[in-house]
């Protein structure tokens, strides 16, 4: 029997294979791009072809593809074969430096938010050797960012990978004023916890809200859905157990880092969680994890949901992106140490850090934004939409320390005490962990709880390296000028404190209380939707300080505006469309068939006998009835609502219709119609209610 050891990454061309299949000097030649930033040699890409292909040949690959991350929030690929005509009518695999290098998919189909033109259909891909290859069924993929013809980044890899330059740049400024010389680069990592559903495909397949846009958009509180809190981390079902035994070797096969599994607190809900590595290659990682989570699902007659929200009243879907910063010499720049007072070069990694948040914090909202993600935050475990951050007691305690200039006394670690004598007693972390909090440092990272389970953590990663980046120029600046860089490194830590503290928030997010001293005392942003958040992607100061470190251009910024905007926009329409279809020939007619039966029930008695009780029909046929009217006055209520939709020519204009007047009209109509469920007969109604579809996974 094959072992994990033996087969982890056995689909990956990675360093073990590189430095078995390259020669010496291409290996070390292709090291400095990965690890430096070399520019790549042309004979050094040659090599890498020809090994990268005879590698995939032999492990069954028959196409390579550029595999890529559009504007959609999903990967791209196009397959092309390794095959080439040979001069006696068969044919050889050949791969050229070029093929690797360079792609040309057709850019005319992909959201551009007004880059390019329709007709202008050249876009190019252009191999990430940072992030390695891997074999993807029959086919080998190459990670690739992908632009426009004229050089725009039409993909989200790009400006992730300049966003993690901008920060090494001004990190490394920061770590020589501390005199670290030896460090050659720093990079953020990123462990990316993955929450989903899984139900049953037979129920799925019965429900079109599923089927079309992956939440239910009808549905009634079942009788029993998370209060009892015991499907987390209780007891993983056989049939779980069989399809997360078979998503992990899928994932360590392609070398994904695949770590902890257990059940999430909504019924079948669920969590995978990685180990750290790299942002990009996380990044990577993240897409392909869920694309396979989706694969996997299916061998087992299952579906595996990703929505952030697919079913109201119990937990959403989120994916908490845990953030950290480590230097090449394999040092943790977030780690506090035993004396975290006294770690000055800690104290501003982690000042810069909450200032990015405070200054930015419309960045991480709208990085964050999306129609689905706009049902999870502010309940059960997502946290709310006012970004603050969380440090807990002792850090929180030796910042208001430094800003008074009083001493610091410290926070005693404590035992805690477990009550039975066989079991170990371990020191008490002085920093909890805060669930409602959107932004929380957990010991030596910080983890990022804002974002949707099916978000790109690309997004996410590029506007706080950006905004970190920032500070950290602002302290550059600073201190590189000081005639006395102790001094002026206190000075400059007791300001950055006083300035920010507003966004430190240690306690329950969920509290109204919090959310009006946010807005109304400290001057924090409530973007509770997606219109509301997306325009800070065109704020003044925020474009200005993503163009300074040439982490976008102003085009693409507001390129990406236009192409957010339109997606909220598609999303609920088609969720509005669904909501009419679904009521129009599915409920409605269910609910009329259970009235009519109900009505000749009633008139049968009253043959028999005027004397025959029949209240039951009487009083059920008028409650249903009125809710037949009103279902169907809601409904020709969203069709007007979906009519005044179309005839709006502006984004900014269709996405404010949509939070204003379309999804509270969506609102109304599953309100009567979840009503409606609660009072029908379970055999007429159409389609599986949420107690079948919560518990269907026996």
């Amino acid at each position: 029997m094959t072992t994990v050891p033996e087969y982890f990454g056995s689909l990956v061309f990675d360093t073990r294979v590189m430095k078995a299949r390259l020669s010496g000097d291409v290996y070390r030649s292709l090291k400095q791009t990965i690890q430096k930033g070399v520019k790549l040699d042309p004979t050094v890409a040659d090599a890498v072809a020809s090994a990268m292909k005879d590698w995939a040949v032999e492990n069954g690959a028959t196409h390579f593809t550029h595999w890529f991350q559009p504007m959609t929030g999903i990967t791209a690929e196009k397959h092309d074969s390794f095959i080439s005509p040979a001069p006696d009518g068969r044919v050889i695999m050949e791969f050229s430096s070029k093929e690797l290098i360079k792609g040309e998919p057709d850019a005319s189909s992909f959201p551009s938010g007004g880059l390019r033109a329709t007709f202008e259909a050249r876009g190019y891909t252009a191999w990430d050797p940072t992030s390695f290859a891997f074999i993807k069924g029959k086919t080998l993929c190459i990670p690739t960012a992908f632009c426009s013809y004229g050089g725009e980044a039409l993909d989200k890899k790009t400006p992730l990978l300049r966003s993690m330059e901008a920060l090494n740049r001004q990190a490394l400024r920061i770590l020589k004023l501390f005199g670290n010389e030896s460090v050659r680069r720093v990079s953020p990592s990123v462990g990316a916890e993955q929450e989903y559903f899984l139900i049953d495909k037979e129920v799925y397949d019965k429900r079109r809200d599923l089927i079309y846009t992956g939440r239910t958009l009808f549905g009634a509180k079942p009788p029993k859905g998370q209060e009892l809190d015991d499907h987390y981390f209780g007891p993983i079902k056989p049939r779980v157990e069989a399809y997360m035994a078979d998503l992990n070797e899928e994932l360590w096969k392609l070398g994904i880092l695949a770590k902890t599994e257990h059940n999430e607190v909504a019924p079948s809900q669920h969590e995978l969680a990685p180990i750290f590595t790299t942002t990009n290659i996380a990044t990577d990682q993240n897409q392909l994890t869920m694309e396979i989570m989706q694969k996997v699902a299916a061998g087992h007659g299952l579906v595996c949901l990703l929505q952030e929200k697919p079913f109201a009243g119990v937990n959403g879907s989120g994916k908490h992106n845990n953030w950290s910063l480590a230097t090449d010499t394999g040092v943790n720049l977030l780690s506090p140490g035993e004396t975290p007072y006294e770690n000055a070069q800690f104290l501003l990694f982690l000042v810069a850090v909450v200032q990015a948040v405070d200054d930015y914090q419309g960045l991480l909202r709208a990085a964050v934004a999306t129609a689905g993600n706009d049902h999870r935050l502010g309940a059960n475990e997502a946290p709310p939409a006012v970004v603050s951050v969380f440090l807990g007691d002792e850090l929180t305690a030796i910042l208001e320390a430094l800003e008074t200039d009083t001493a610091y006394a410290g926070v005693e670690k404590k035992k805690l005490k477990l009550g039975v004598d066989v079991l170990p007693h371990f020191l008490r972390d002085t920093t909890d962990r805060n669930r409602t909090s959107p932004f929380a440092f957990t010991g030596n990272k910080f983890e990022f709880r804002m974002l949707g389970s099916s978000n790109s953590i690309a997004c996410a990663n590029i506007m706080l390296n950006t905004a970190v980046a920032e500070s950290l120029r602002q302290y550059a600046d600073e201190l590189e000028s000081a005639s006395d860089l102790s001094t002026a490194l206190h000075d400059l830590i007791q300001r950055v404190i006083r300035q920010h503290k507003r966004i430190i928030f240690n306690g329950n997010g969920y509290d109204d209380a919090w959310i009006q001293e946010a807005t109304e005392k400290r001057g924090l942003l409530n973007l509770r939707t997606t219109p509301d958040a997306i325009p800070m992607l065109v704020q003044k100061d925020n474009m200005a300080m993503l163009v300074r470190h040439k982490v976008f251009t102003e085009s693409e910024l507001r390129s990406r505006y236009e192409i957010q905007l339109e997606n909220y926009c598609k999303t609920v329409r088609i969720e509005a469309l669904a909501m009419v279809d679904m009521a129009r020939k599915e409920i409605l007619p269910s609910v009329e068939a259970y009235v009519s039966d109900l009505a000749t029930a009633a008139a049968a008695k009253s043959a028999v006998s005027e004397e025959l009780p029949w209240g039951y029909e009487k009083k059920l046929l008028r409650k249903l009835a009125s809710l037949v009217d009103t279902m169907d006055g809601r409904v020709d209520s969203l069709e007007e609502k979906l009519v005044r939709l179309d005839t709006l020519r502006d984004t900014t204009e269709e996405a404010a219709f949509i939070r204003d007047e379309l999804i509270p009209a969506m609102g109304e109509l599953r309100a009567v119609a979840d009503e409606s469920e609660t009072q029908t007969a379970a055999k007429y109604w159409p389609f599986p209610t949420y107690g079948e579809l919560l518990f269907s996974v026996k």
